[in-house]
């Protein structure tokens, strides 16, 4: 089978950083896999999907310039001819199902995001049928699909988007005499909940807590937010934490924490913080897609209400209260991971997917009449 898996750009730490791992798992299937980007934007996805032997096609173009999107990716589909068109994110999907309806092809898309915009939602429900496939990245996504897009359960199905590294880096425990280092990976978007953790740090410097031990807050990654979250850290007077940009390494990066912090307001699966429990981590995250399902409150962390400033600085308290116990909560948060997402339920999973993948019309006319071009779901639909 030849996959056109198609993308909204090759920005680092989004939905592009996946590609190579369920590229891989469909290539070891015996698909041919080629991936086209509709944008390049940072291009930090690139060295991944390269590194990994994907051949990867990118379009020089701008965010709203749809119908030259949609010229493009008819031409490199007429080209490539594959048998499936694979689609992930809201721009991604829509063209791509269009190109699937001119070239009688079948789709099958990801759904990634908690959040959709209001237009968004609207256009993706209207043009769900012509995806024959949806897949959420997590059981959180797989239910809001079904609930906002009103896809049936027989072309519902779920792959979480996480395979856990049991040889990943693992953090160093926390000593007496240490910093307590704790960080964040993310996009420095609304989303991610910044502005929160930056207010939740602002009321535990108010009100004159004074931990067993110093502690620094380094957030990591890039984005529009940039300018303004430096604004409020320095009004705030928040001279411990810092806002240290893009990560080539970001299992390095974890690796250097005593914990971790994800106060987003929406997520999907978000794998930066599954990736902080495999490091052995503990975990102050808010309940906001998957994470509440992976972290167990008090037990590998903290779970506490999004945009909730008050709540996420009591569990910071908390936190920092015993660095102590740090360690054995990391443990847990590791043991955890690697307990729900390991890398052979990944495979599996993206294998009985394949099983299932719709054909081309040219493909169910080779193999006879009989062949169901959605095949029944096994087990794993929402």
């Amino acid at each position: 089978m030849r996959i056109a898996y198609v993308i909204n750009s090759l920005e680092g730490g989004g939905a592009a950083a996946p590609v190579p791992a369920v590229t891989r798992v469909l290539r070891d299937q015996g698909a041919e896999v080629e991936v086209f980007a509709l944008l390049p934007r940072d291009r930090r996805a690139l060295a991944g999907m390269e590194a990994d032997g994907l051949v990867v096609h990118v379009r020089e173009g701008r965010e709203k310039d749809h119908l030259a999107a949609l010229t493009w990716l008819d031409r490199q589909i007429a080209a490539f001819q594959p048998d499936l068109i694979w689609t992930s994110l809201t721009r991604a999907t829509l063209l791509g199902q269009l190109v699937g309806l001119r070239r009688r092809l079948p789709v099958v898309s990801w759904q990634h995001a908690a959040f959709l915009k209001p237009a968004n939602r609207i256009l993706l429900r209207n043009a769900q049928r012509l995806s024959q496939l949806w897949i959420g990245d997590s059981n959180n996504v797989t239910c809001l699909t079904a609930r906002r897009l009103g896809v049936p359960p027989e072309r519902l199905t779920t792959w979480p988007l996480f395979a856990a590294n049991g040889a990943a880096p693992v953090a160093k425990p926390w000593s007496p005499g240490q910093t307590v280092e704790l960080g964040s990976l993310g996009r420095l978007h609304r989303v991610k909940g910044y502005d929160v953790l930056i207010e939740a740090l602002a009321i535990l410097k108010a009100s004159h807590f004074a931990p067993p031990a110093p502690f620094r807050v380094r957030i990591a990654g890039d984005g529009a937010q940039r300018a303004s979250l430096a604004a409020r850290i320095a009004a705030a007077g928040l001279d411990n934490v810092e806002l240290v940009g893009f990560q080539e390494q970001p299992r390095a990066f974890l690796a250097s924490l005593h914990g971790y912090l994800q106060p987003s307001r929406s997520e999907g699966l978000c794998i930066a913080a599954h990736e902080a429990m495999e490091a052995a981590l503990p975990m102050v995250v808010s309940a906001a897609g998957e994470m509440p399902f992976s972290v167990l409150d008090e037990r590998t962390g903290f779970v506490v209400a999004p945009d909730d400033p008050e709540a996420l600085a009591e569990a910071l308290r908390r936190l920092l209260s015993h660095p102590e116990r740090l360690a054995a909560m990391g443990q847990a948060s590791r043991e955890r991971v690697l307990e729900r997402f390991g890398a052979a339920r990944f495979a599996r999973t993206g294998a009985e997917i394949y099983g299932r993948l719709p054909l081309s019309r040219a493909k169910l006319r080779g193999r006879g009449p009989h062949r169901s071009a959605v095949r029944p779901a096994s087990g794993r639909s929402a």
